[in-house]
């Protein structure tokens, strides 16, 4: 089939190449245009660019794919079926419309759940023991589009969003490849999300990393894996950020939230909300390098007692 490829960042890849492998027509793949970044503010590729050019694939790198000389490239592409994978661009009508057999999204939850930007971190820290992958047939609305397939996957114990998104990755690209075919072969019939079942995974914001130590030490330590790397779990000592690299649940005397009930070499135990208590176990302070949090709690002279927050 020809298919043109519309993503920009890692959970792309496998998507991309596996249609390449299985010997799809691929005219072209559509990305972000590069951008400046690191502090020498040098420009920088969408991760799947390079990828597509060790193939000897054509890289269109539109500033809007609304703009009207975007969608008349595409037009001219003439693709069959269009595949968006993490492109981080919101489609037009004017684009959806332009393959004859649909456009397909790769989604990295179980829609009608997680609909939005960060449905892979917002699974862990919501604490879901599952999620999965789903394709479905892109409209105007926020991943509110008709389902195709779906598979699940569990969520570790112990999982990060940065272990996860690979195996999701993987996974998106085999539904995919199975749901290309199924179109082909005119034995998937798209269905309707249930929007009753419906929840949201927004964009997520710096601020969603702080920790909020009067929740329960269990909701903090899903969302300390499900932020990791990006925003991370962080908190304030004496001013200063401090980000919560790995955490896990403790035992400890009873105390306000926030504050500090021991310090040992297996780390800071610290009280949480409802009578519940956390132990940072690795930590990054502020400008310095991760270690563990048994060193940074002598450096710092820390003592039982003291408030984070």
């Amino acid at each position: 089939m020809r298919i043109v490829f519309l993503g920009s960042g890692r959970f792309a890849i496998p998507s991309f190449l596996a249609l390449l492998d299985a010997g799809h027509d691929v005219p072209a793949l559509v990305t972000q245009p590069d951008r400046e970044r690191g502090r020498g503010q040098a420009l920088a590729p969408p991760p799947i660019k390079p990828v597509a050019q060790r193939r000897g694939i054509r890289v269109l790198q539109p500033r809007r794919v609304r703009e009207p000389e975007a969608q008349e490239a595409l037009r001219q592409l003439e693709p069959e079926l269009q595949v968006v994978v993490a492109f981080g661009q919101i489609l037009p009508r004017g684009v959806i419309d332009i393959a004859p057999r649909g456009t397909v999204n790769v989604h990295a939850s179980l829609l009608p759940k997680l609909r939005g930007a960060a449905p892979i971190q917002w699974a862990i820290a919501t604490g879901e023991a599952e999620t999965g992958v789903t394709t479905m047939l892109i409209d105007e609305g926020l991943d509110t589009g008709p389902l195709l397939l779906a598979r699940s996957a569990p969520i570790g114990p112990d999982e990060t969003s940065a272990e996860l998104e690979p195996r999701l990755a993987r996974l998106g690209a085999e539904v995919l490849l199975e749901t290309v075919g199924g179109l082909a072969a005119g034995t998937l019939v798209p269905v309707p999300q249930d929007v009753a079942r419906a929840t949201l995974a927004p964009i997520l914001k710096k601020e969603d990393g702080r920790i909020d130590w009067s929740a329960p030490a269990a909701v903090i330590a899903c969302r300390a894996r499900g932020f990791f790397p990006w925003p991370g779990a962080f908190t304030l000592h004496e001013g200063r950020r401090l980000k919560a690299l790995r955490v896990r649940e403790a035992a400890g005397p009873a105390a306000s939230a926030g504050t500090v009930v021991t310090v040992s070499s297996d780390g800071v135990v610290v009280a949480c909300g409802e009578g519940t208590a956390l132990r940072l176990v690795e930590v990054q302070p502020e400008s310095r390098r991760a270690m563990p949090a048994s060193a940074w709690a002598a450096g710092a002279r820390l003592r039982p007692g003291a408030r984070l927050g």
